[in-house]
């Protein structure tokens, strides 16, 4: 099996059945047994066919005496792969990528659809003047015309295309180091040692970059040494402040990252409640948890739209990461692009939901982190800012982030195109303290007024 095929039986499974490309890629890697290096390429190969399906099918058409849509849809799943590779790969020689897509169409269309798709390479070959990028946004960065319009009232003008652009890239696997087990430079040594090559990350402390794949089968993330997460994401943690001995709830929690970023600035001490409403995915954070050492943590199955009455003024820190549109991760996850934006537009009175339900398990002086991993102000300050309007106890509280600076709003956005991180939102809210009570004269009287 190639790294071709892969890519192609990949490309395949989300076109039939609207899979995730992420999970689809790894179920198929899984079956094909790539050795690291294919099953790298693989995975930028179904990346940049993803990122670039727009503007792939806008340069087939220009090859084609007919309409597109009259080629059998695996023809184009193998002309878009075919057409990606030659623009984007260059050390992959052209007459293997053309004889390669050739016999994927004989094999899996026939023998007049494999005619058509050498016709069309090799034309692109002899004649690539027609390869010119589109003037339209949406079709030189493939994001869906209504996507675009949508970012652009989100973002403006400025941001827009750097956003498009950067969601095109191939960014690197943040590893967090586990400091419960080990540090920064003993971490950077054993990855080096396994083959692997990092570099510390620009702004992020104990944050190491890594390109390429096959991280999961070290030594090192066996031992628990490191976990998986945006810089972002791990911010999040940090407008939390988080305390050694403070009981902490993370009320969305898979796959758990937050969960034991906190854990490990608490140095394993005091209580960690993590939340999720799938049990499947329960099993994925308290496997996390085992493998990195997290002994504080405790996950279970909960509706975070939904009060607790046992948990009502109960916790010191919350945190609600809540499900969002996922617009701020299109380049990790670039089949986002593609879906339907209507569904989007009911996710804020959930999301107001989650807030309004867990902002009843903190205490008095406490802590509430809310954040997103989309870029729409909906989903974002507009819920902020309604419930801050709808409960005075709680107001928005400046917070520092390491490396980027101070945050004297209280609310934050990242963008990959500015900071390099997923597109994330973080808004630190705190609860007034309780008020003492009383003792002696009522204030405005003295004694002589009392008796």
């Amino acid at each position: 099996m190639s790294a071709r095929d892969t890519a192609l039986r990949v490309l395949i499974v989300c076109r039939r059945s609207g899979a995730w490309s992420d999970a689809a890629l790894k179920q198929q890697l899984s079956r094909d047994r790539l050795d690291r290096r294919d099953a790298a390429l693989a995975t930028r190969l179904c990346a940049a066919v993803l990122q670039n399906r727009l503007l792939l099918d806008a340069w087939i058409s220009r090859y084609l005496t007919g309409k597109r849509s009259a080629l059998q849809p695996i023809v184009l799943d193998i002309l878009r792969l075919a057409v990606c590779q030659l623009r984007f790969f260059d050390k992959l020689p052209p007459s293997a990528v053309v004889n390669e897509a050739v016999e994927q169409s004989k094999r899996l269309a026939n023998p007049k659809a494999a005619g058509l798709v050498n016709g069309i390479l090799r034309a692109m070959l002899r004649d690539p003047s027609r390869l010119s990028l589109p003037e339209a946004l949406s079709l030189r960065y493939s994001h869906p015309a209504p996507l675009v319009e949508l970012l652009r009232q989100n973002l403006g003008e400025e941001r827009l295309e750097p956003l498009l652009q950067a969601h095109n890239d191939a960014p690197p696997a943040c590893l967090q180091t586990n400091l419960l087990r080990t540090d920064t430079p003993s971490l950077s040594a054993a990855l080096k040692a396994e083959g692997f090559q990092t570099e510390a990350h620009p702004w992020l402390p104990d944050c190491l970059l890594l390109t390429g794949g096959g991280i999961e089968q070290s030594e090192s993330f066996q031992k628990g040494w490191f976990y998986v997460q945006d810089a972002a994401a791990r911010l999040a943690v940090e407008a939390l402040g988080p305390e050694p001995g403070q009981r902490v709830l993370d009320c969305c929690a898979a796959p758990g990252g937050k969960s034991f970023a906190a854990a490990i600035v608490m140095h394993n001490r005091g209580s960690l409640t993590a939340c999720d409403i799938h049990p499947h995915k329960i099993e994925l954070i308290q496997r996390g948890g085992q493998r990195l050492g997290v002994e504080i943590l405790t996950a279970q199955i909960r509706d975070a739209s939904v009060p607790e009455p046992d948990w009502q003024g109960q916790f010191d820190r919350v945190i609600a990461d809540v499900p969002c549109s996922g617009l701020g991760v299109i380049r990790k996850k670039p089949d986002i692009r593609y879906k339907d934006l209507a569904p989007l537009e009911g996710l804020p009175a959930v999301q107001r939901r989650i807030l309004e339900a867990q902002a009843t398990h903190l205490r008095p002086g406490g802590v509430l982190v809310y954040s997103t991993c989309t870029v729409l102000r909906r989903e974002n300050e507009a819920v902020v800012e309604a419930f801050l309007a709808a409960h005075p106890e709680f107001s928005a509280e400046g917070f520092r982030l390491p490396g980027l600076g101070p945050v004297p709003s209280g609310m934050r956005l990242l963008l990959p195109c500015t900071e390099g991180t997923d597109g994330f939102f973080i808004a630190k809210l705190r609860k007034a303290a309780a008020q003492a009570p009383c003792s002696g004269p009522k204030a405005g009287r003295n004694e002589e007024e009392g008796k």
